[in-house]
Parts: C-alpha cells; structure tokens; sequence
C-alpha cells in the first residue's frame, strides 16, 4: 500500500495574493508530508479554471519539491498531451530531467484535460482529442528508451532526432492513466497501466472501477502495452479531515467537498460561481449524504452539463459525502473499505478550497501518526 497526496492548487481567492498562499501551503504540506512517512506527492495539471484548480505547472512545483526533498515521490496525476500544451518532446525531456534530479522519484500519469475550456485554450475540441493523446501516450515512451525517434503519425510527426536526457528509472518511470470513467478504467487495464481514480464515489465505487480494471488488466493483449514497464495499480481519491473534534473535522470537510464541487461545476456543468459567504452551517440534508445547495435542504446539488462537453460527467459518487472526515478512528475504517475495494494506493486530498491549513497540516499529522502506522 501507498498513502500519498495530491493537490488541486484550489482556492477560495483567486487573486495574486491568494495564489502565492495557496502555494506555500502546498510546499509546507510537502514537506511536512516527507517527514511523516507519505510515499507520494502527487499533482494534477489544469488550465484557465478559475478557484478549481490553480496548479497550471505542476512539473515547476514538483522540480521545487523535489529539490527540498529527499525521499517522497514525485507524481503527476497527471500530465495533459495536448502537443500544443505539452509536446511530446517536451514531455518526455521534462520527465526524464526531474526523474534524473530526484533520482528516480517520478510517477508519470498522463490524461488529455477534462474541459472544453481548457482543450480551447490550446485550439481544440475536446471530443475530439483522445487520437491524439492516444498518439503522443504512446510516443512518448519511445524517448525515454530508442536513441533516435521519429514518428509519422496522423496527428503527430516528428521527425528523425536524439531525445535527451535519458530517466533515471530503467526502462523509464511508472506510467498511470487518469480515470474518471469506465471507458479509462478499461483503456488503463488493457495498456497495462497504472489507474488513477479521481473521483468522490468512496468503496463502492472504486470496488466496480477496480473490478473493470482488473478485467481488462487480465485479458490485455501485450501489443496494446504504453510504454515498456507494465504495472497494475489503482489509486483512489481519498478526500479526508482529521481532527481530534470528529464533528469540526466533518464540518470542514463537508464545506471543503462543496466548495470543490461547486468550482468543478462552475466550468464542467455550467454552474453558478461558488458562493461560500452565501452558505449556511447547515450543508447536509437532514439523515442523509446528500450536501445541500442552500438552508433548505430540498435543494441538492445537481450536474447538468453543457452540450458542448459532450456528456461528459465527473465521477457519479461526487455527490456523497460519506468521506474520511472525522477522527483518526475513521479515517481507519474509510480507508480499510477503500482497500478491500481494490486500492493499492490512497490519495489523500485535503486541499479543498474553504479548508483552513491549520486543518490540513494537522490531518496530515493524525494520518501520519496514527493511520500510516496503523497500515504498516
């Protein structure tokens, strides 16, 4: 088992101000998180979405983590293969260059971005983009093994050159897919990847997207393998708040899941701007899971998409609110449901927007005592 984390660069105060905060908090997480035993730190890559996700360069963050560091893992969760965003070239030297400085610290997770206002950002239609990225996924571990590449594809051409530096692992640094749907799900299997399940459904989700992995992982056909370093792993989304108060943690949590689920829905579903000054204390409905849009607790949340992300939808479970958000007793018992479903890695998330970082250093000080030991 792996019990990692992982960071959205979310932010209630978007401004320049809010920015430099947010990312000194993340490298304190960092940091406090070598020290108390956590195996990853991984990070995710998004564009032009406002209070949702202001983590834009992760490899600049993780280079500057890497560097403070000595021990933990350096991931991304994942790199978007948009060539226009990052070109496989540029990939594949940047992975290759901070797997070399960290000495062999890297996860390489790779995705093509989740938005239309993102894929439009570089020029392209999301529906239309999975040619490409399945192109570039699978050019890009070339590099880190062939002296010289070149490559005449429908979408990508690149012609005859020397790609260095070379990685630190050999034959390269583990490679994981994101996973938001079953369509992924399976797609990871069957390349004989690493799946990184990032969503909010909690056990019984994960237990049926580890079961389409597993399926597909079984009967995968070798000529479909990315890369040349099979490995099977799933991880699982983990949104957690540990405090000795377990009714403060929930109610941090819980605020922290609507803020994230708000901001998401603001550029996925086109919703309204997350309003947390709006909210009242009362965010769940009375005897049940189901977080609250208002103080009337006939008004829960919705995700109707716009057309134009083509029916795309985040993760079914986003609505539930049956988290790690309590004491350390549970936050045990969640994440032992989390492995019985099939986890073989926990990414704990403690960055959700309204949560104050007295809350999350002091999470990552209860995991670390008292819940990686427990699993050790």
């Amino acid at each position: 088992m792996r019990f990692s984390l992982i960071f959205e660069a979310q932010t209630v105060d978007a401004s320049p101000r809010g920015e430099r905060q947010v990312f000194d908090e993340l490298v304190e997480q960092a940091l406090l998180a070598e020290t108390l035993g956590f195996d990853v730190v991984w990070c995710v890559e998004h564009t032009s979405l406002t209070h949702y996700a202001h983590m834009s360069a992760p490899e600049t963050f993780l280079a500057f983590v890497a560097g403070k560091t000595s021990r933990i893992g350096i991931g991304h969760g994942v790199v978007c293969l948009m060539p226009n965003m990052n070109h496989p070239i540029k990939v594949a030297e940047r992975i290759a260059t901070l797997d070399l400085l960290s000495k062999g610290r890297v996860h390489f997770g790779v995705g093509k971005g989740g938005s239309q206002q993102e894929a439009g950002a570089y020029g392209y239609d999301l529906k239309a983009l999975q040619p490409l990225i399945d192109e570039a996924m699978y050019l890009i571990p070339r590099m880190f093994v062939e002296d010289e590449v070149e490559f005449a594809g429908q979408h990508i051409q690149v012609p005859p050159r020397p790609i260095h530096p070379k990685p630190f692992q050999s034959p390269h640094p583990p490679m994981y897919l994101a996973c938001t749907n079953p369509d992924t799900l399976v797609r990871a299997g069957k390349r004989g990847m690493g799946a990184l399940v990032l969503g909010f459904g909690g056990p019984a989700e994960v237990a049926k997207k580890n079961a389409a992995y597993k399926e597909a992982w079984d009967s995968r056909d070798p000529a479909e393998q990315v890369g040349y370093r099979p490995i099977r792993h799933l991880a699982a989304l983990c949104p957690t708040i540990v405090l000795d108060d377990a009714e403060e943690a929930r109610r941090i949590g819980i605020r922290g899941q609507r803020y994230f689920y708000e901001s998401l829905n603001y550029w996925y579903g086109g919703g309204p701007k997350p309003d947390p000054d709006a909210w009242g204390e009362e965010l769940l409905e009375a005897g049940t899971n189901t977080i609250i849009t208002s103080k009337l607790a006939s008004e829960t949340l919705t995700m109707e998409l716009r057309p134009d992300e083509g029916g795309r939808r985040p993760s079914e479970g986003i609505l539930s609110a049956d988290n790690a958000y309590g004491d350390v007793a549970k936050c045990i018992d969640y994440v032992q449901q989390l492995i019985d479903a099939g986890a073989d890695e926990i990414l704990f998330m403690t960055n959700m927007g309204t949560v104050p970082q007295w809350a999350q250093l002091e999470t990552l000080r209860k995991i670390g005592t008292h819940v990686i030991p427990h699993f050790r």
